[in-house]
């Protein structure tokens, strides 16, 4: 006897196929989501040391360049963020760092 299943087409299909069809496809969401919320959270004016909300393009790459390690800035850390601001970029290289590492030996496949 041959088992068929039913297949539905809906927001939870395609929910969990977004997560479930591929790892690199996680992989990149996941570090995507990081990005946008460490650019979130940089764009905040508590953020930055003048107390006045920080650009989209500058709190993006910021983000970016700290998940992925790269260590690239458009302003310096030192003056410009606060020290929520510096707390943000330290969690963001943790937790970019954390992935590459957790990921190295998948690339080995």
């Amino acid at each position: 006897m041959v088992e068929r299943r039913q297949v539905t087409v809906g927001t939870m299909g395609v929910r969990q196929s977004l997560f479930t069809t591929h790892p690199a496809r996680t992989v990149v969401l996941a570090f995507a989501t990081v990005i946008l919320g460490g650019t979130g959270l940089l764009s905040l004016p508590i953020a930055s040391e003048q107390g006045s909300a920080t650009g989209f393009v500058t709190a993006l790459f910021t983000s970016t360049s700290a998940v992925c390690v790269t260590g690239l800035v458009v302003v310096d850390t030192g003056t410009y963020w606060s020290g929520f601001g510096e707390g943000v970029i330290l969690a963001l290289i943790q937790v970019g760092g954390f992935g590459i590492i957790a990921l190295a030996p998948c690339w080995r496949c």
